[in-house]
C-alpha cells in the first residue's frame, strides 16, 4: 500500500510544485547531521512508493566510519521527535542510532549508463529569522525546531531530487540506471565518507553533485566548481589540575591557559607557498569559576587547503602545536577528528553534459568565481570514488538568487530556481542515459 502521508503523494500541478512542496515541508522540520530521521525516512518512503529500490540504515552507510556522531541522548530525542512528526515507519527503525543515509535506485529494463546524483539532507544549528520580511516566516514554513534551520539550500536539493524521481518514473528512459545518494551530515564533512565504504557510489558511471545558490542568480548554471577545499575538523580537549586560584595557584595546571596558547600557536601556522590554506579556532571554552584554576578546556578548530595532501600536512602541524601547548602548561590533550573532506576536480566529460543540458533548457552558463564557491563539500568523497572506478563527476552550481548569504539566520532562496534545477537535472540524466 502506498504511504499517503508525505508531500509527494499529490501529483505536481506545475513544474516545480513537488520540489517546492518538499522544500517547504523540510524547511519547517530541519534536522542536523545524523539526526535526519524524519527527512530521510519520508524521502525513502516517497521513492519506494514510486517503485525505486531503497537501501538505508547500515546498508547505505558504514556506522563505524561516521565522524562527529551526536550523543545517544541527542539521537534518541531526535528519533522520538521524528516519529511524532510523521516519519515513515517503514524505514525509520533501520535508521535508529543515526544511520540516516538513503540510496535510491531506478533501473530500466535494459542495461545502460549509470547516473548518480547527490542530495544532502541536513540542516544547521542556527536560529532562523522571524522577521516579517523573511519568506519562510511570512508564509508559515519557518523552522519549527528553534535553534535549527535549513540555511544552505539542502531542503531544495532534496525537493529537486524527489521531483526528478517522479518525472523519471512517469516517463522512464529505455535503458540505464539512476541512483540518488541522499546523504546525511554534509555540514562538517561527515556523511559521504561513511557512505563510500558501504558501496553507495560503486554502481555509478557519472556523478553530479548540484548545489543551489552560491551567489549565482536564478537562471544560471556553473558547470563545475573546482575550488572546493579539503578540510579537517577537530575537537581538542585539554586536561589539567584544578586548584584554588588565589590560595594555591601553583598547585594547578590551567587547561584554559593551555588552550589559549594553542589557539595562538594554531593561527601562527606558516602558510604553504603555492597553495591556499586556512586555519581557524571556532570555539574555546573551559573553567567553572573565577577562583578555580580550570582543569578542562575544549577547543573546536579546523584546517583547510586546496590540496588533500597539503591539508593532511597542515593538520599534522596543527596537532603538533596542540600537543606542544599542552606540554608547556603541564597538560594532556585528546584530539579527535570530527569531520574531514578531501578535494576533487570535475571531468571534462561530465562538464560537457552539464553544459549541453543547460543550453537545452535555456539556462545561462557562467564560470565559477572564487566568491561563488563553497569552502568545502564532502561530495568530493563520492566524486573521487566514482573517478577511481573509471567514471566521471562534477560538482555544479545551480543559480538561485538569495535573500541573505548561506549559513545566516535570514537565508532563503528563490523558489523559482527549483523547477529550473529539476529541468536541468532531468535533461542531463536523459542525455547521459542516451549515451
Amino acid at each position: 500500500m502506498p504511504h499517503d502521508d508525505h508531500p509527494a503523494a499529490e501529483p505536481a500541478a506545475a513544474p516545480g510544485a513537488t520540489a517546492v512542496r518538499w522544500r517547504r515541508d523540510l524547511h519547517r522540520h530541519p534536522e542536523v547531521g545524523f539526526t535526519e530521521f524524519r527527512t530521510a525516512s519520508r524521502v525513502a518512503g516517497a521513492l519506494a512508493d514510486l517503485g525505486w529500490e531503497i537501501r538505508t540504515g547500515a546498508d547505505a552507510l558504514s556506522p563505524g566510519d561516521r565522524l562527529g556522531v551526536p550523543s545517544d541522548g541527542e539521537l534518541d530525542a531526535a528519533y522520538r521527535r521524528a516519529a511524532a512528526e510523521g516519519a515513515d515507519e517503514r524505514f525509520l527503525p533501520a535508521m535508529k542510532g543515526g544511520s540516516t543515509a538513503v540510496v535510491a535506485t531506478w533501473r530500466a529494463a535494459a542495461p545502460g549508463p549509470r547516473v548518480g546524483l547527490r542530495a544532502d539532507l541536513d540542516a544547521l544549528p542556527l536560529t532562523e529569522s522571524a522577521a516579517g520580511s523573511h519568506l519562510p516566516a511570512r508564509e508559515g514554513f519557518r523552522s519549527s525546531h528553534e535553534g535549527v534551520m535549513h540555511a544552505c539550500g539542502h531542503d531544495g536539493h532534496v525537493g529537486m531530487a524527489v521531483e526528478l524521481a517522479e518525472r523519471l518514473t512517469a516517463d522512464p528512459p529505455p535503458a540505464g540506471a539512476v541512483t540518488l545518494l541522499l546523504q546525511p551530515a554534509e555540514e562538517g564533512g561527515r556523511g559521504a565518507r561513511a557512505m563510500v565504504p558501504a558501496g553507495a557510489a560503486d554502481s555509478i558511471d557519472l556523478l553530479i553533485a548540484p548545489h543551489l545558490g552560491l551567489n549565482l542568480p536564478t537562471g544560471t548554471v556553473a558547470p563545475s566548481l573546482d575550488g572546493l577545499l579539503a578540510n579537517s575538523k577537530m575537537r581538542a580537549v585539554f586536561h589539567g589540575v584544578a586548584s584554588h586560584a588565589s590560595l594555591a595557584p601553583h598547585e594547578g595546571r590551567s587547561a584554559l591557559l593551555g588552550a589559549a596558547a594553542a589557539t595562538l600557536a594554531v593561527h601562527a601556522a606558516p602558510r604553504v607557498p603555492g597553495h591556499e590554506t586556512r586555519v581557524a579556532v571556532g570555539r574555546i571554552s573551559g573553567g567553572t569559576s573565577s577562583n578555580i584554576v580550570p582543569d578542562r578546556a575544549e577547543m573546536l578548530l579546523e584546517t583547510r587547503a586546496d590540496d588533500g595532501a597539503v591539508n593532511e600536512d597542515l593538520e599534522a602541524r596543527v596537532r603538533t602545536a596542540l600537543h606542544g601547548a599542552a606540554a608547556t602548561y603541564g597538560l594532556t590533550v585528546d584530539i579527535d577528528l570530527i569531520g574531514g573532506v578531501t578535494t576533487a576536480r570535475a571531468d571534462r566529460a561530465a562538464v560537457d553534459l552539464v553544459e549541453a543540458a543547460a543550453a537545452a533548457e535555456g539556462l545561462r552558463l557562467v564560470a565559477a568565481r572564487a566568491e561563488d564557491g563553497v569552502a568545502s563539500d564532502d561530495a568530493t568523497a563520492f566524486m573521487r570514488r566514482v573517478q577511481e572506478r573509471g567514471g566521471a563527476a562534477s560538482y555544479i552550481g545551480i543559480g538561485a538568487t538569495l535573500a541573505a548569504p548561506h549559513h545566516t539566520p535570514a537565508f532563503d532562496l528563490d523558489e523559482a530556481a527549483l523547477p529550473l534545477g529539476v529541468a536541468l537535472l532531468e535533461n542531463l540524466v536523459r542525455r547521459a542515459l542516451a549515451g
